[in-house]
């Protein structure tokens, strides 16, 4: 079963009142409730990615966290105003 990460992620959030977070796990169940352990390293990877396009905020303890250097428990939620957010990372151009 292919899971769209990032919309579901998106929905989540989405669906949270302005300044609430979400568990991974509460992300990985509402993929797929039956099998949602699976899940956990997906929702991750996939919050590390959209944290750095400054679309989502990972956070630790209540406080923003470095997409790229946060471990442990943590939760996920739609920027506020005043956050300190990572820069959205540059794509590199193919080699020409």
């Amino acid at each position: 079963m292919a899971v769209d990460m990032e919309a579901v992620i998106l929905d989540v959030l989405g669906k949270l009142a302005p300044g609430k977070s979400a568990s991974s796990e509460e992300v990985a169940r509402a993929a797929d409730n039956e099998n949602w352990r699976r899940l956990t390293g997906h929702v991750r990877n996939t919050a590390r990615g959209l944290a750095r396009q400054g679309r989502i905020v990972i956070t630790r303890h209540g406080k923003p966290a470095d997409p790229e250097k946060f471990k442990g428990v943590y939760r996920l939620r739609l920027p506020m105003e005043g956050d300190q957010l990572p820069a959205p990372q540059a794509v590199d151009a193919p080699d020409a």
